[in-house]
């Protein structure tokens, strides 16, 4: 009987080097997986493989060594901890984030939310080529966010309210990227030079500044055979049906002007980046 395996490895099964041994991607949103579905990992793991997994660079959880034969038991007994296969292949591959605002005090979106809302959008969704989406919280970047077709990454907006400043300059201290400034006992924002990390709020203990927070969004990311950082359309985006209607339209676009086998980033090099981003802006704008 012939293998399928252009079908397994759709599925999470790709071919080892071993003869009729696959290793098995696991579906992991976000970088959460419980304590029942680590354990269920675990036990699969020990009774259908070598006993071992391995963590990929994307936050998933691979089990090696699953025998041709045995692939129908393992799905069964994955779904019994909540645990489902992975995706390889050309389509939307595993949503990884940092732990974000939950957890972080430097984060400023709650990651883990947005990326369960953009693997139920998105997950495994077929496209010309692999597409990644990668969620971190703040300017810290820990997920390396312009590394992904579509990056993400949790901003704040900043206002300064004088009744509510006390004028301890602790925001001037904290700012990085030379955004603030105190002038005559007054601080001086600039916006032009404000890179929207919330340093200088989560600082202030006057509480002296209206947030409002967002996404700063980048497309064309790759760290691979090639590599190249992404970049910014809209300085940020302050509207969650706003980030969706973008992210909608990168796919789209993608998916309409793609070839086979070609990234987003070299589909965007060979239609044109104004072309790219007047679709992008359109989305943004409703």
């Amino acid at each position: 009987m012939a293998v399928d395996y252009a079908t397994l490895k759709k599925g999470g099964f790709m071919r080892q080097k071993q003869k009729n041994y696959f290793s098995l991607r696991l579906r992991v949103v976000g970088g959460n997986v419980t304590a029942k579905q680590l354990a269920k990992i675990a036990m699969v793991s020990e009774q259908y493989g070598k006993g071992y997994v391995h963590l990929t660079s994307r936050q998933s959880v691979e089990i090696p060594f699953i025998k041709l034969e045995q692939i129908d038991e393992v799905k069964n007994a994955l779904a019994q901890g909540d645990v489902e296969p992975g995706v390889c292949g050309p389509r939307v591959r595993t949503i990884t984030a940092c732990q974000g605002a939950a957890i972080c005090p430097s984060g400023c979106i709650d990651t883990y939310t947005l990326a369960k809302k953009l693997d139920e959008r998105y997950f495994a969704r077929e496209l010309p080529h692999k597409f990644k989406f990668g969620i971190t919280g703040c300017q810290n970047n820990c997920l390396k966010a312009e590394e992904n077709d579509v990056g993400i990454k949790g901003g704040i907006r900043v206002k300064w309210i004088p009744d509510s400043c006390i004028g301890c300059g602790v925001c001037v201290k904290a700012c990085r990227s030379g955004a603030i400034a105190m002038e005559e006992g007054k601080i001086k924002v600039d916006q032009d030079r404000c890179n929207f990390c919330g340093r200088c709020t989560k600082a202030c203990p006057a509480d002296a500044y209206e947030e409002t927070h967002g996404y700063i969004v980048s497309f064309g990311g790759l760290f691979g055979n090639s590599i190249s950082t992404g970049e910014t359309v809209i300085p940020l985006i302050e509207d969650e049906d706003a980030l969706f209607r973008v992210c909608d339209a990168a796919i789209q676009f993608f998916e309409e002007n793609a070839n086979a086998g070609e990234r987003l980033k070299f589909t965007i090099d060979r239609i044109g980046w104004e072309k790219f981003k007047t679709v992008i802006k359109e989305a943004y704008e409703g």
